[in-house]
């Protein structure tokens, strides 16, 4: 009974509280992201990563979207009874989709043209990595639409008209300079010029780049920005803000159409 009680409260089973239960809420909206436990030199290979919990490799994937569509509703119904804050929907939405999401797809080929919905099963592209999480995550996308698009309109779709910035440098050191002065804790979009898009993530102060990486492993992967070769090799950058994108979030909330 114990370990049921802990799970509904961790939101890894599907029942949703009473509204009255403010405790459980309120816990599923700050819940802390997982630590990062290892950072290895991508040069030999080797993926950075996140340490995931047992339930995110345990759990069917189709669980784990059914479990990001009850943080909606239970993130959704405290902001209305104000349990939570704007701020413990910006940090849930980013550690569900970088700790429980994304992790199931670590490992999945990278193709050109590779398309699956299902994490290690067939391969996926840069875009199709991107529009297919974001809608795993509950969010109203055409994952074909988006995914098809060029990364600066993939990014002017995922603003939702909020702020896009672009970095234009051709020393790699002051590209990253610029970014890390641009961005704070939390999850963005970047598109690399006309050639790559990506998530990254600011965590405890690092910068990471996750995404269907087409340069060794061939795979979707998690990175130093860095120390990617990817980001390297280009000059031009495109950012726009997920977890701090107030429109986005409040359209994943109510699920409302991004367009």
């Amino acid at each position: 009974m114990l370990f049921f009680s802990l799970l509904l409260s961790l939101g890894f089973i599907n029942e949703i509280p009473p509204k009255t239960d403010k405790v459980d809420t309120y816990r599923i909206a700050t819940e802390r992201p997982l630590p990062l436990t290892e950072i290895r030199n991508f040069k030999e290979g080797v993926t950075v990563a996140f340490n995931t919990s047992s339930d995110s490799l345990v759990d069917s994937y189709a669980s784990t979207k059914e479990n990001a569509g009850q943080l909606r509703l239970r993130l959704k119904e405290g902001l209305r009874l104000g349990t939570i804050s704007f701020d413990n929907i910006k940090t849930a939405f980013a550690n569900q989709l970088v700790d429980k999401i994304i992790p199931h797809w670590y490992g999945t080929p990278w193709s050109f043209g590779g398309h699956t919905a299902i994490p290690n099963e067939g391969k996926i592209a840069c875009g199709y990595f991107i529009s297919t999480t974001l809608r795993d995550m509950g969010v109203n996308i055409n994952r074909y639409k988006l995914a098809q698009k060029s990364p600066i309109d993939e990014a002017k779709m995922i603003s939702c008209g909020s702020e896009i910035n672009k970095v234009e440098q051709d020393d790699p050191e002051k590209a990253f300079e610029e970014i890390d002065t641009l961005t704070q804790e939390g999850l963005y979009f970047i598109g690399f010029d006309e050639g790559h898009v990506g998530y990254l993530l600011k965590r405890e102060g690092e910068l990471f780049l996750i995404h269907s990486n087409y340069l060794n492993p061939v795979s979707v992967c998690m990175e130093t920005l860095k120390e990617s070769r990817v980001f390297k090799r280009f000059t031009k950058f495109h950012l726009v803000a997920i977890s701090h994108n107030d429109t986005l979030l409040q359209r994943w909330l109510d699920n409302g159409t991004v367009l």
